[in-house]
């Protein structure tokens, strides 16, 4: 039995060119350039930007996210809308109360009492600025946005840039154990 099993490892030893799995041409793999050569504009974001500071929704267009511009002109619109509307209540509650002082009947806000003119005066007057607040803060958010969507256009997304969990033989116990790669080659 010992001489059987020693034939067999010479064999084996000796004929290792005849169990390899591959053929010689296999083992050469060619790689295939994987990244594009585009050309970045580094222009793009200041374009979008004075676009978008132009035209609200037009930087969106420029960077060809046109599901941004409704959202743009919704929230421009509604908070000029309420600045328009808190305007007008601040103003005919000051010309009301302008006009009690001044001893001329108002019919309209005839039931109130002058605290109560002076109350919703401020109330309106404080709900004017804050939507005008928010108007400005929603047109420099526009602004914003259309320069980060087109920073963001000219970023290298590729599967060359992945995190990918792996599995690593751990050299104290000798047992696989878990971990995560963040592979990055420079070119």
């Amino acid at each position: 039995m010992s001489k059987f099993c020693i034939i067999l490892l010479l064999l084996l030893c000796c004929n290792t060119n005849f169990v390899l799995a591959q053929d010689a041409k296999d083992l050469i793999s060619i790689r295939k350039d994987t990244l594009k050569n585009t050309d970045i504009n580094p222009l793009a974001p200041a374009k979008a930007a004075f676009y978008s500071a132009i035209l609200p929704g037009l930087g969106q267009a420029y960077n060809k996210k046109y599901w941004k511009i409704p959202l743009v002109f919704g929230a421009l619109g509604t908070t000029l809308y309420y600045y328009s509307f808190n305007n007008t209540q601040y103003r005919e509650f000051r010309d009301a109360y302008k006009d009690r002082l001044a001893g001329i009947q108002n019919i309209k806000y005839d039931y109130l009492d002058d605290n109560r003119l002076i109350e919703a005066q401020r109330f309106y007057k404080r709900n004017r600025d804050l939507s005008l607040l928010l108007t400005v803060a929603f047109y420099v958010l526009n602004i914003i946005d259309a320069n980060v969507d087109a920073h963001l256009g000219q970023f290298n997304v590729n599967d060359n840039l992945s995190v990918r969990p792996d599995l690593y033989p751990d050299e104290n116990f000798r047992k696989p154990t878990f971990g995560v790669a963040l592979n990055y080659q420079f070119r």
